[in-house]
C-alpha cells in the first residue's frame, strides 16, 4: 500500500468522525436521581425522582456539615425531626465528603452495606440530593435523601367522624362474697 492511501484514508476518516461528532447531540451526564434509579433497577427496586423538599433537607444537612468540617447526621439534629417536612413513611439519608463528583461518591455508596441498603430502600420514590464545600473550598461535603410511602391526606368518611372511645368492662380483682346459699330457686335461698 502507498502513502497517499494511507493518507487518504485517515484523512477521511477523520472527515468522517468530525462530521459524526459535529452531528450527534452532546449527551448530558446523568442525574443523580438517574444514576440512583439506574442501580435499583438493577436491583429490583422502583426509579426515583427528584424532590424539591428533598434537596433542601439534603443541601441544609450539606451546608450544616461543611460549615462545621463534621460528618455527622447528627449535625442539624435527629433526621426523624429534619425529614418531617417531606411527610414520607419511610426514609433513608446517606452521607460523604471527599469526591468532587456524585458519580464517585455513589460507588462509595454502593460499595459500603449500609449505604447501599439505604439506596436500596424499598418503594422509595423521591430523592433529594445535594453537596457543599467547606470553608476551605477543599472538602465536598455529599448528602442523599431518600424516601418513600407516600400517602395522599384522605378527606372523607375517616376524617369527618369523631373518635370514639371503647370502654371495656374490667374484670373483678378478686371472685365475689359467697352470699351463704347453696341453691336459689325464685330468689330463696335454700
Amino acid at each position: 500500500m502507498d502513502i497517499w492511501g494511507t493518507m487518504i484514508r485517515r484523512a477521511v476518516g477523520g472527515i468522517v468522525a468530525g462530521v459524526l461528532l459535529l452531528t450527534t447531540p452532546v449527551m448530558a451526564a446523568e442525574s443523580p436521581a438517574e444514576l440512583i434509579s439506574g442501580f435499583r433497577l438493577k436491583h429490583g427496586e422502583l426509579r426515583v425522582a427528584r424532590d424539591a423538599t428533598l434537596d433542601r433537607i439534603a443541601l441544609d444537612q450539606a451546608r450544616a456539615m461543611a460549615a462545621k468540617n463534621d460528618l455527622s447526621h447528627e449535625v442539624l439534629g435527629p433526621f426523624t425531626r429534619r425529614i418531617a417536612p417531606a411527610r414520607a413513611g419511610r426514609a433513608a439519608e446517606n452521607i460523604a465528603y471527599g469526591y468532587e463528583s456524585f458519580e464517585k461518591t455513589l460507588g462509595q455508596w454502593i460499595d459500603s452495606s449500609g449505604h447501599r441498603k439505604n439506596l436500596l430502600l424499598h418503594n422509595a420514590s423521591r430523592v433529594g440530593v445535594a453537596s457543599a464545600k467547606d470553608a476551605s473550598g477543599k472538602r465536598t461535603y455529599w448528602t442523599m435523601v431518600i424516601a418513600g410511602d407516600y400517602e395522599p391526606k384522605r378527606k372523607g368518611k375517616r376524617d369527618q367522624e369523631p373518635l370514639v372511645a371503647v370502654e371495656r368492662e374490667a374484670k373483678p380483682i378478686r371472685p365475689p362474697k359467697s352470699s351463704g346459699c347453696h341453691i336459689k330457686v325464685l330468689s330463696l335461698c335454700i
